[in-house]
């Protein structure tokens, strides 16, 4: 059977594309959707359907924009009421891609339109299944997602469905059947997935926690909602864009990629309401940034943490990076929904400093710097997530995770502290943000805790308890 993944990492997003006798289907496409196109000319083929696994609330789909370009027909599970023209499939329909069949399976419990699709080959043979974020390689979808779209949902009767959806839909399905997620490790979709992209459901059976055969619905729901974390700000956001539409990408790039004088950008950034957003280097910000801007690099993952810390995908933003890397931000951007870029900085950040307008910088030290002038009156922040905190962490700090810096300002301590995260990233964001707050009381602790651990600056480590008698 030909299928691809087309994997993302940043958003640690995957779509596929299936391709039999110059057909083709394209699942859970990303909003930039012109290399579908282009891979599909290249064949010699047409894309004839858009799948939609759900409403996906961690990025903007790209089904709108590929429906337009192409002609293909949108389609989705039970239960989806798009606002645009879309086949709406009922339960175990088939439709035909060449000499394949696509047969829709409706799994709802991540949301209540949550569809999985079974790929049966040209013998009839079944191959794989596109399973969205129904059922992930090591874990399944976190079932608090859809809760706002209908008032008299609760995440534990999610939860059930899910368990009923597994059990009855995807369970009883052939082990050596190929299942081919919609995301992956690093996604806030779920809570445990692995680096894995694709796996057997056979293998999926042996070793994913919700699929134990011997588990009850009751453990099921409890060890799914155990540690969920707060979903971000945007996913509500993002869920809507998919169920209205949005704007072209076209649209986007022709009004955001306005390059500005560094007056031009100043006087754009004093009028408006508008983000100074830099995606360079933890380093190159540190050295060196416009006042009250925020940084989000774009090497790390940029778009979520985009949306999880600036949390209305209408902010306006300006942006500062570097240099060739215009259009590609805003394309990661739109992918999250931020569609309100107003314009970048020409020539970069050298050409801010070359004006000579006003350059602020971040106070750090070396994990060497840090060992030696740390006492055990000095406080530390640690911007890392709850669970890298537990398991290892310098003696006495205090967890703030970045996740929840918006919501935990009252927390950061009023003397002087030192920031750490795990290897730089998080807390240069997070001291951009102190910083932008009018918190300016902290020194960045470079390579975080990689560098940390490597001194003599004592640690206190998670020991799992003994089960000897």
């Amino acid at each position: 059977m030909k299928i691809e993944q087309i994997y993302t990492g940043c958003i640690a997003q995957a779509a596929y594309y299936l391709e039999s006798k110059g057909e083709v289907a394209i699942f859970d496409p990303l909003r930039e959707v012109q290399p579908y196109i282009d891979k599909a000319d290249r064949e010699g083929a047409k894309i004839k359907y858009i799948f939609e696994t759900h409403f996906h609330a961690d990025f903007v789909s790209g089904h709108v924009d590929l429906a337009q370009k192409t002609g293909a027909k949108i389609v989705y599970g039970p239960t989806a009421q798009p606002e645009f023209e879309a086949i709406i499939a009922t339960d175990n329909q088939e439709f035909k891609v060449g000499d394949y069949t696509v047969k829709a399976i409706h799994t709802p419990g991540h949301t209540m339109e949550s569809t999985c699709y079974l790929l049966i080959d040209e013998n009839q043979k079944p191959y794989g299944i596109i399973t969205g974020d129904t059922l992930f390689i090591g874990d399944v979808g976190r079932p608090d997602l859809a809760q706002a779209l209908v008032s008299d949902l609760t995440q534990e009767k999610l939860a059930s469905y899910l368990f009923d959806s597994l059990r009855n839909k995807i369970m009883p399905l052939g082990d050596d059947l190929i299942v081919f997620p919609s995301h992956g490790a690093g996604s806030a979709c779920g809570k445990n997935m692995s680096k894995e992209t694709t796996d057997t459901l056979g293998n999926q059976k042996k070793t994913n926690y919700a699929l134990r055969a011997d588990m009850t619905s009751e453990e099921f729901i409890t060890e799914l909602l155990d540690g969920l974390g707060v979903p971000p700000a945007y996913f509500p956001q993002n869920v809507m864009l998919n169920i209205k539409g949005y704007s072209s990408l076209d649209t986007v790039m022709e009004k955001s990629l306005k390059p500005l004088s560094p007056t031009e950008f100043e006087a754009m950034a004093n009028q408006s309401e508008a983000i100074i957003l830099d995606v360079r280097s933890e380093g190159d910000f540190v050295k060196g940034h416009i006042p009250n801007s925020i940084f989000i690099g774009i090497q790390g993952n940029f778009a979520p943490w985009v949306g999880a810390l600036i949390r209305d995908v209408k902010q306006p933003l300006l942006l500062i990076t570097p240099e060739g890397k215009e259009e590609e931000t805003v394309t990661r951007l739109s992918r999250v929904g931020f569609d309100g870029v107003l314009g970048y900085l020409k020539g970069g950040f050298e050409s801010w400093k070359a004006s000579g307008l006003e350059v602020a910088t971040i106070e750090s030290v070396s994990s060497e710097d840090f060992a030696s002038k740390r006492d055990e009156h000095s406080i530390v922040v640690d911007a890392r997530k709850p669970g890298e905190f537990s398991a290892e962490r310098v003696e006495n700090a205090l967890n703030i995770p970045l996740d929840n810096v918006n919501e935990r300002f009252d927390e950061v301590p009023n003397k002087s502290f030192y920031l750490h995260c795990a290897g730089g990233y998080r807390s240069v964001i997070m001291a951009s943000i102190l910083k932008s707050r009018g918190i300016h009381n902290f020194i960045n602790v470079e390579k975080g805790m990689s560098g940390i651990r490597e001194t003599n600056v004592p640690l206190t480590k998670f020991v799992c308890p003994s089960t000897s008698a």
